[in-house]
Formats: structure tokens, C-alpha cells, sequence
């Protein structure tokens, strides 16, 4: 004889939950709720990506960092030679 497929709460709660989100995409969708997203996202990456290459340029050109890269590459260059 065979047992009864028992439902356990993980799979009840793991169903609820993919029923759940499949219906707030699907109604996102509907009403178009995530025009633009795409483009706001790119906009803060730009943003980030500026201020970081701001940033890193402010550091290479530093009097500090411009000697140890000097000595750095004079080193190198003694040594092969």
C-alpha cells in the first residue's frame, strides 16, 4: 500500500511564496511599474564610476604616489639591465 504524499510547511511555504512573487511581477508588469529603472540604474553606475576615476586619478597624481611609482619603475628597469 502506498503512503499519502504529505505536504510538509517548507513546500507549503516555498509554493505561498513563489505564488506570491509571480503575481506581484506579473501585476509590476501589468501596470508598468519598472519604466526607467534601467536608466536610473546606469545613471548612479556613471555617477559612481566618475567620482571612483576622480578619486583615483587625484591619488596617482600625488607627489607621494607618482615617487614610489618612479622608484618602482627605475628598480625594474636596473634590475633587467
Amino acid at each position: 500500500m502506498r503512503k499519502p504524499f504529505l505536504i510538509t510547511p517548507v513546500v507549503r511555504l516555498r509554493r505561498a511564496v513563489s505564488t506570491w512573487w509571480t503575481s506581484r511581477t506579473a501585476a509590476a508588469a501589468r501596470l508598468g511599474l519598472d519604466r526607467g529603472m534601467s536608466t536610473a540604474e546606469y545613471a548612479v553606475g556613471t555617477i559612481a564610476a566618475c567620482g571612483f576615476a576622480a578619486l583615483l586619478f587625484k591619488v596617482v597624481t600625488s607627489s607621494e604616489v607618482q615617487e614610489m611609482l618612479t622608484t618602482l619603475v627605475n628598480r625594474a628597469l636596473n634590475t633587467a639591465g
